[in-house]
């Protein structure tokens, strides 16, 4: 399945609090699109961050996203490198 990457960013910080709610919001939108969180990374500055899922196409992460209301910049396709 394609692996699809989010990139965030965010004016303030992001809190431990506000990653929590999002996720809680994600996480009945996933199944129904048929998309798996993988990983994310988050900057040391709490400022942006990168979420990878598999999921179907870019438009069924979008729609996640959307539907959870998580903040987001750009959706798009990636190429797995280095992976066996």
């Amino acid at each position: 399945m394609p692996r699809i990457i989010v990139e965030r960013s965010f004016e303030q910080p992001l809190t431990e609090e506000q990653l929590k709610a999002t996720e809680a919001r994600m996480t009945p939108c996933l199944d129904l699109y048929r998309v798996r969180w993988i990983r994310s990374f988050w900057s040391a500055d709490r400022q942006r961050m990168i979420c990878e899922y598999e999921a179907p196409d870019a438009a069924s992460v979008t729609s996640v996203q959307r539907e959870a209301e998580a903040k987001f910049d750009r959706v798009w396709p990636a190429d797995v490198l280095g992976e066996q």
